[in-house]
Order: structure tokens, then C-alpha cells, then sequence
């Protein structure tokens, strides 16, 4: 099985309470870092998971999910 890159992106909010998210890498080095703001945030709804489910199968269910989000930005 080849390998899924990964970024664990952790969200604090004012009232103290933080979450850790997992998805693929926004940015590939730190030039992109510095050169790009976040202008919008998603939150999928993909919460319960089978128990057998691979790594694979959820990206898969994530980018389907966010396909049609990406459509109605431009």
C-alpha cells in the first residue's frame, strides 16, 4: 500500500477548547506558508466511520464530499 501524505491541522478557539483535524497537505513547503492566507474553512460531516474502514476509503468520501463545494466558488 503506498502512502497518504497528511497534515494535522489543530483549531483553538477563544473559549479555550481546541480540535485536531487530519487532511491532506494545503501547502507543500514553507514559501507556499508565506505567500498564501486561508480565505475560507470547511467542516465535513463525515463523523461516524466504519470500524474496518482504511485510510484510503475516507479521503476518498472527504474529496467526494468537497468536489461539489469547490465547483461553486468560481
Amino acid at each position: 500500500m503506498k502512502p497518504i501524505a497528511l497534515q494535522l491541522i489543530t483549531v483553538k478557539l477563544d473559549n479555550g477548547e481546541h480540535g485536531i483535524f487530519i487532511g491532506s497537505p494545503l501547502m507543500a513547503n514553507q514559501n507556499d506558508i508565506k505567500i498564501n492566507q486561508i480565505s475560507e474553512i470547511w467542516f465535513s460531516d463525515i463523523r461516524d466511520l466504519p470500524d474496518k474502514m482504511q485510510l484510503n476509503e475516507l479521503m476518498a468520501m472527504v474529496q467526494a464530499q468537497l468536489k461539489p463545494c469547490k465547483k461553486n466558488l468560481h
